[in-house]
């Protein structure tokens, strides 16, 4: 990956869905270059696919915050598919540390997020769990 992949890529966690000829102008390139680069980056993984986020109207989840797990054993596969079956569970990370997972989680109140707390310290391979709620952002990665 080169600079040029580095700076398409930015532009394209700006808006996944700019026109490849805008693509092509903010690059300096030709539109058939920056479809091949955008080819060449996903048949190599590096673009695994697009999305679409929404605004927090769209889909509320005003109660979030994230949950550090301590798991037993080798049972992170059984633990990772059962939060992942969660819909609250916005993501799930592997850490190198103290917690096993880390989990980004959302609800539309605290009843749901004490409700799935629960779900999620029952797990089989849940030892332990410590939360923390979010109370404002002040930056977001968008």
């Amino acid at each position: 990956m080169d600079d040029t992949d580095r700076r398409l890529i930015a532009l394209l966690r700006h808006d996944g869905r700019m026109p490849v000829a805008k693509l092509a102008g903010a690059l300096g390139l030709g539109r058939a270059a920056v479809a091949s680069r955008m080819d060449r980056l996903r048949r190599d993984g590096t673009i695994e696919g697009f999305t679409v986020v929404l605004r927090d109207a769209a889909a509320p989840a005003p109660v979030r915050g994230i949950v550090m797990i301590e798991l037993q054993g080798r049972l992170m596969p059984e633990v990772t598919a059962s939060l992942d079956r969660m819909p609250e569970v916005r993501a799930i990370h592997t850490t190198a540390g103290r917690w096993g997972l880390i989990c980004e989680i959302g609800t539309e109140d605290l009843a749901a997020f004490d409700d799935l707390l629960w779900r999620i310290e029952r797990l089989r391979g849940v030892t332990r769990s410590e939360t923390n709620l979010y109370l404002t952002t002040k930056r977001s990665a968008r």
